[in-house]
């Protein structure tokens, strides 16, 4: 039985599906539902005999020891958190109550179960803390990559946040002996993406004709990786890391912020031929705006520790990511009109 804070998310979900599809380990979904969390990502799973669906609050210590006490579960796959850079400039509240003082409730409701466990169970324990390489702030180097040692320099208040959580991570496991592990990824892309993310938000752009908007020159450059990749790497880490270890995970493929636009715009020009009316073609519809504060330029992973250890490496490229990426949305309209339309929280009214 593993935990899986934030499995209605884009990550979690991938995860969930991951271990239901291609394991024989169950999973418990502890999700708020709020608004990034959709259970429609869950559909293909939802009736598994191995997966349970909890509407909880991570930061709500007694409904957590209840989830513990409920299911007790042998790992912790921790990924329920406010993500979105934009939103956190707008309003760094919600990001510090979910992303801190939800991962100290979950830690210390972790920490109180594992002490109760005895033999085997205790040593096979594990809390699976995941994060991002936005922690370690800006690349400047042309030749520079992210490894588990660089030092972290926040500049949003979502990577602050999400830096935060990391060291009360690893606090917990120095302090009282918690086995924990942490993973921080390069930025994820692929099916079931909220559509305020870069990718799938240039993709509904273009197939509605509105502007496709490029923060500054779009010269910013990260590092993307496969949603399905992803899963697959924690699962591996949950399973098979070690304790006190810190895991990055990327997919070897930096590109451009403009770069990925124009990708996307070459592949609609070939996949969704039959434009909007008055739409030349998908880059006409590109259009610069202001950059916003505190932008970082460059992130890129070495991935190279989780490769040497555990055996994982990326399985798709950028090119055959971003093709089965594009191809996902035009083929799962009804998914993400029911996002933008917002019915897809409609079925939560009164459940809350």
């Amino acid at each position: 039985m593993i935990l899986l804070t934030g499995a209605a998310g884009f990550i979690g979900s991938a995860v969930a599906r991951h271990i239901i599809e291609n394991t024989n380990n169950t999973v418990v979904n502890v999700d708020l539902l709020t608004y990034a969390g959709n259970v429609d990502s869950l559909c293909n799973i939802a009736d598994s005999e191995r997966y349970y669906f909890e509407q909880v609050d991570i930061c709500n210590a007694e409904a957590i020891r209840s989830v513990f006490e409920k299911y007790q579960p042998k790992a912790v796959m921790h990924l329920a958190a406010e993500s979105h850079v934009d939103r956190s400039i707008e309003g760094p509240d919600a990001f510090i109550h979910t992303n801190i003082v939800g991962t100290y409730t979950l830690l210390e409701a972790a920490r109180e179960y594992w002490s109760g466990l005895e033999g085997e169970a205790k040593e096979h324990f594990r809390f699976h803390h995941i994060s991002t390489d936005e922690v370690y702030g800006d690349l400047h180097g042309t030749d520079d990559l992210f490894t588990e040692t660089t030092p972290y320099a926040p500049s949003s208040p979502y990577s602050a946040s999400k830096a935060s959580s990391d060291h009360l991570v690893r606090a917990w496991q120095r302090t009282y002996g918690l086995p924990t592990i942490i993973t921080n990824c390069s930025n994820n892309y692929g099916p079931y993406h909220f559509p305020e993310k870069l990718i799938p938000h240039m993709i509904l752009n273009a197939l509605d004709g509105k502007p496709l908007p490029v923060y500054g020159d779009g010269l910013q450059s990260r590092d993307w990786l496969y949603v399905e990749d992803h899963a697959r790497a924690l699962y591996k880490v949950v399973t098979e890391g070690e304790v006190g270890k810190t895991y990055n995970i990327g997919g070897h493929n930096e590109k451009k912020n403009i770069d990925v636009v124009k990708t996307i715009c070459s592949l609609l020009e070939e996949l969704a031929p039959e434009k909007p009316e008055g739409v030349r073609q998908y880059e006409d519809l590109i259009t610069y705006v202001t950059d916003r504060p505190g932008h970082d330029v460059r992130y890129a992973i070495d991935a190279s520790k989780i490769e040497r250890e555990l055996g994982w490496k990326p399985e798709e490229t950028f090119d055959s990511g971003i093709r089965k990426t594009v191809q996902w949305y035009l083929d799962n309209k009804l998914w993400w009109q029911r996002v933008l339309s917002g019915e897809y929280r409609l079925a939560r009214i009164g459940g809350e």
